[in-house]
């Protein structure tokens, strides 16, 4: 899939571009239509944008900086692979996060919040009754972004962004450690903290947030294992 679709000509400053770049490559990255370890080429990026490789670099050096995309000298950059260590600091730092999230969305949220938040679960629905890559690619998108949603809601703009870089890194986390393939992230469990938050029993959704979060990570196999020897590995 090209992942310059949906975005248009630009004629915008540099900066601009190399903001909108990023924003395709990201959104290519979360969606895992680049998966972990995928060569990021300042010429093909350049090409496929029509854009200056400084553009581009500027493009990569603001994913380096979300932790989405490593660099290496001599080598360029590369989809983050992340390590089992780096994948429970991720899930670790959620369990922290969130349920403060949630606590400050009980307290802002509005009849006008909670539509647009049963509109998000209806999407949910929609793509889990449908079938294929990209569909379930849409799905785990749309699990991702209730959370960000509740972020939103609760009013804190330096977590929104914080809630933004953890989303986006659990994705790349779970393309490479989901043992089912696809998150657990589930529609029920979703529905249920949406029913404790419109309820305004900040506690019980705080706590379920927390289940939440066990459940997403207890579908990911992060054990580390020792590397087998060439003729073992293929034998």
């Amino acid at each position: 899939m090209n992942i310059s679709e949906n975005i248009g000509p630009f004629e915008h400053a540099p900066d601009d571009r190399a903001v909108a770049i990023r924003d395709a490559l990201r959104n290519a990255i979360v969606d895992r239509r680049l998966g972990p370890g995928t060569k990021l080429s300042e010429s093909e990026v350049g090409a496929l944008f029509d854009a200056s490789r400084t553009v581009v670099r500027a493009a990569l050096q603001m994913l380096a900086f979300e932790g989405l995309v490593k660099t290496e000298r001599n080598r360029g950059a590369f989809v983050s692979n992340p390590t089992p260590e780096e994948a429970r600091q991720v899930f670790a730092s959620r369990r922290l996060i969130e349920p403060g999230i949630v606590a400050a969305a009980v307290e802002r949220l509005t009849p006008a919040d909670i539509d647009g938040f049963r509109r998000q679960l209806d999407e949910e629905v929609r793509f889990m009754n449908e079938r294929g890559p990209a569909a379930r690619r849409a799905e785990i998108k749309a699990s991702g972004d209730f959370h960000l949603m509740l972020a939103a809601v609760a009013g804190n703009a330096i977590l929104q962004r914080f809630m933004d870089e953890l989303v986006a890194r659990s994705s790349l986390v779970i393309a490479l450690y989901g043992s089912t393939g696809v998150s657990r992230c589930g529609h029920s469990e979703h529905a249920d903290i949406l029913d404790a938050l419109e309820k305004r029993d900040a506690k019980r959704a705080s706590d379920l947030m927390l289940h939440h979060i066990d459940h997403i990570e207890a579908d990911l196999d992060i054990r580390v294992r020792e590397s087998l020897a060439l003729k073992e590995a293929l034998g």
